[in-house]
């Protein structure tokens, strides 16, 4: 059967886009993936099977993979391990890390039977301040945060039965697994991932937005660092360090080079298909506006050493990157075809009426 069109369009993107196919690794591997049906996990997993690789998914089958050749494993995570027991691994993928006691259990009950385990950890780690408008002024142009950089640690009489807030989990999380898998473990510390099946709308807002034209407003100086991981280069390059059994701390965010804020939208731009004008707010009259930083305007954190983090470790470790454009495009493609109550209902970003609202009273303030 010939290619159609459409096959060979998304092959010539991945050339174009500099990107390698799927090969078949040297050595098959087993794989277990905790979690596996979420938002990276699908890629992952297909990606996985393309390499030849031999995949386990552990979930609790509210949500289904319907991928040939994976094997479904049914439990939970908080109570209920026994489809894990008796088994043995390769390599452990941890997607699904949102309590440091599931690792505790994971790791334990694995440590003997897998050789490598895998932790999908997060910037937000790192002991760092800079979240909100504190500060805005504040431009970021070289990295000061590298793997090495201090993590959160738990407050003076903390207990384990207290919340965690979400960094503190990421870096309890992560020492478990060290504990566990010494020199037998990789943390990869993603920042925003995006891409297509992203159900936080805080990448999403952008191309949906420039795709519908018209005055947008884009917030602060042009000129802050952002950055921002494709689902799928993250995924694809996690299989890799897998099948290398690669260890050791990586930040892995992109791209390889300090976007900022304009020249972002102007790849998101390039992405779609749409008349607009951009008119920049000052920081200062978005804070008196009440606008929120990340919520309100997305994938935007003014002045944020987490903007720009060091990512040379993982770009040595074979990182690699797709377009802006090309992530732009195929967000805005696979947003069209959600369900029109979960793009009538956002979760992040602006109302059109709200931002009408907030460009008008800038227009009047400069009269």
């Amino acid at each position: 059967m010939k290619n159609s069109r459409r096959d060979f369009l998304k092959l010539a993107s991945l050339v174009a886009a500099g990107l390698s196919l799927p090969v078949r690794a040297q050595s098959p591997l087993k794989i277990l993936v905790l979690g596996g049906t979420g938002f990276i996990g699908p890629h992952m997993v297909q990606y996985a099977l393309s390499r030849g690789h031999e995949v386990s998914i552990f979930t609790r089958g509210n949500r289904q993979l319907d991928m040939p050749g994976v094997e479904h494993l049914i439990g939970d995570r908080n109570d209920n391990h026994d489809a894990l027991i008796g088994r043995s691994w390769d390599v452990i993928l941890d997607n699904n890390a949102q309590d440091y006691r599931w690792v505790q259990t994971s790791t334990e009950l694995l440590r003997q039977v897998a050789e490598h385990y895998i932790i999908v950890s997060s910037i937000s780690a790192y002991a760092a301040e800079g979240f909100g408008y504190d500060n805005w002024q504040r431009l970021v142009f070289e990295p000061t945060i590298d793997e090495d950089y201090e993590r959160l640690s738990p407050p003076e009489g903390w207990s384990d039965q207290d919340d965690v807030p979400y960094g503190l989990m990421k870096a309890l999380s992560e020492d478990v697994v060290r504990d566990a898998f010494p020199d037998r473990c990789a943390v990869v510390r993603p920042g925003l991932i995006v891409g297509p099946g992203d159900p936080t709308d805080r990448f999403t807002y952008w191309p949906v937005r420039l795709d519908e034209g018209g005055e947008i407003l884009a917030p602060g100086n042009p000129n802050h660092a952002n950055q921002v991981i494709d689902q799928r280069d993250l995924s694809e390059w996690i299989v890799r360090l897998a099948e290398g059994r690669v260890a050791g701390d990586f930040n892995a965010t992109g791209p390889n080079f300090r976007m900022t804020m304009s020249s972002m939208l102007s790849a998101i731009g390039a992405g779609v298909d749409s008349d607009y004008v951009l008119t920049w707010i000052p920081e200062g009259f978005l804070e008196e506006q009440n606008v929120n930083p990340w919520s309100d305007m997305p994938t935007w954190i003014p002045g944020d050493p987490l903007s720009f983090v060091s990512i040379e470790r993982a770009v040595n470790a074979g990182l690699t990157f797709r377009s802006i454009e090309q992530t732009a495009r195929d967000t805005l493609e696979w947003d069209k075809s959600r369900p029109a109550e979960e793009r009538e209902n956002r979760r992040a970003g602006l109302s059109r009426h709200r931002e009408r609202e907030i460009i008008t009273a800038w227009k009047n303030r400069r009269v």
